[in-house]
């Protein structure tokens, strides 16, 4: 089957296979589509935690994105980890300067384990230049907290949080509800429209590393092959949440997902 569309995914790098670039590639070629990207920092991590990062030269990230805008064009972006302000500052400018459509960021900050992954002056660069350039970003509570700086633990938390950031500039927000301490998992879309709030029942595992940069890559596919925003999103969480289900149990911490899930019989 030939791919549906082309998607840029600008990212760091995870050893262990579970999150970052890895498991983008993973996600978009699973439904369908084809993955391209640019490494904007490489990891030394597994299932237990993050115990080194290297950032890639600004001029590097920028190389890889303009080689591909150049040549291979894309129908979507999807953008994971940016470790410093000097990448942040770069990937706007260029994504700015070529039009890009589909932007779907997922605002990477903090580990599952719990490690920060960015500091607070690209914080501040993330909110001002990234966010308005958006077509949706997806947020998990921690990452929303940082945003914010409100305290989130209920879903009404949730929907003024996601309120708040759709005020920063982007035309949409996901907040992932996992983080929250509820048999129910809550993810608030905030649209110009309004509120939709999609649920599901919590699944006890300890298998969800890279469950943010999947559902992050599965929106960004389900928008480049002409997906309504909401079909994307329902689409990518049905994936995940098969992707989980189905998690090989890698590790002795946070365990990969399954993400060929949908091709197994």
């Amino acid at each position: 089957m030939k791919p549906k569309s082309k998607i840029l995914i600008i990212a760091g790098s995870d050893s262990s296979g579970g999150a970052g670039i890895q498991a983008d590639i993973k996600t978009v070629t699973a439904l369908g589509s084809y993955a391209m990207t640019a490494i904007t920092a490489v990891t030394a991590q597994n299932t237990k935690g993050v115990k080194k990062i290297i950032s890639i030269p600004t001029e590097i990230v920028k190389k890889q994105i303009t080689m591909i805008l150049d040549d291979i064009g894309t129908h979507a972006v999807k953008i994971g980890m940016l470790h410093n302000t000097d990448i942040i500052k770069s990937v706007y400018k260029t994504l700015k300067k070529y039009k890009s459509k589909n932007v779907v960021l997922d605002p990477v900050m903090i580990a599952k384990g719990g490690a920060k992954l960015i500091s607070n002056s690209s914080i501040k660069h993330l909110k001002k230049l990234l966010l308005p350039l958006c077509t949706i970003v997806t947020p998990n509570i921690p990452e929303a907290e940082v945003l914010t700086g409100y305290s989130i633990s209920s879903k009404e938390d949730m929907i003024k949080a996601a309120k708040k950031i759709l005020s920063m500039g982007p035309k949409n927000v996901l907040l992932k509800g996992g983080h929250l301490k509820n048999k129910m998992i809550f993810d608030i879309l905030a649209t110009k429209k309004g509120i939709k709030i999609f649920k599901k029942r919590k699944i006890k595992t300890k298998n969800t590393h890279g469950t943010g940069c999947t559902l992050a890559s599965a929106v960004a596919t389900g928008l480049a092959q002409e997906m309504s925003l909401e079909s994307a999103v329902e689409r990518a969480r049905q994936y995940v949440l098969g992707a989980i289900k189905n998690a090989p149990g890698f590790g002795s911490g946070h365990g990969p997902l399954n993400h060929s899930h949908n091709f197994s019989s």
